[in-house]
């Protein structure tokens, strides 16, 4: 198997556990941040977090900070997945955090899809009605979650994820935002690339606290 999976539940101390010092499909729109010049400050401040969960064995402390959006999307993902089952026929099972075993990357999907004999993911998310809106009038892969969606692609081998915007706020007819999104090996090769580089960097850096703390210590 290409990954190893997790049983924690989503939220407790033992799923934070799973994640520490790891680029999660969650935050991994951060190591692709840019600005014109010199390195975006959500890239810098995600990789000095990965640095401090090695080092300390804590979550960041950003981990621990959700607006009532994000608790929100936690509360209606039940609810949008037997909405995107009963509009596609398709079964989604749900999965705890998976992650490789040679490499400081994992992911928390949504579920687990399968589809011609082909297995697949889901991605779930309960936005804003605007956002849910514009999602329905756009017709399109919402951008902004891509990388979230390569990156759990690439870590967990999938062929596709199926993507759903659910607001149960809105009229019959407009509850539901479905789109699939298939894999590209080119997208997957060059988010590989961008992600084994910021590893490389939090490496390093590691590499510089633990030899401060050593000097501190030695004193």
């Amino acid at each position: 198997m290409r990954y190893i999976t997790c049983d924690h539940e989503q939220g407790t101390p033992g799923w934070f556990e799973d994640r520490l010092g790891r680029v999660t499909g969650s935050n991994v729109s951060a190591v692709f941040a840019k600005i014109k010049s010199g390195e975006a400050a959500t890239r810098a401040d995600y990789r000095m977090d990965l640095v401090l969960e090695r080092i300390t064995g804590k979550p960041a402390e950003s981990d621990f900070v959700k607006t009532r959006d994000m608790e929100r999307g936690n509360e209606m993902e039940p609810h949008a997945r037997m909405a995107f089952e009963m509009a596609t026929g398709l079964d989604v099972n749900e999965s705890g955090f998976v992650y490789l075993p040679d490499l400081a990357v994992g992911c928390s999907v949504d579920g687990w899809i399968t589809e011609s004999g082909k297995r697949g993911i889901f991605e779930a998310k309960s936005p804003k009605s605007k956002t849910h809106y514009a999602y329905l009038l756009s017709g399109t892969a919402p951008s902004q979650y891509m990388p979230q969606m390569i990156h759990n692609m690439w870590v967990t081998g999938a062929e596709f994820c199926w993507f759903t915007s659910y607001d149960d706020r809105m009229p019959d007819g407009l509850k539901q935002f479905i789109i699939k999104v298939n894999r590209d090996e080119a997208a997957i090769r060059e988010h590989e690339a961008g992600v084994l580089q910021f590893l490389k960097e939090v490496d390093a850096d590691e590499a510089k606290m633990r030899q401060l703390i050593e000097k501190m210590v030695s004193k």
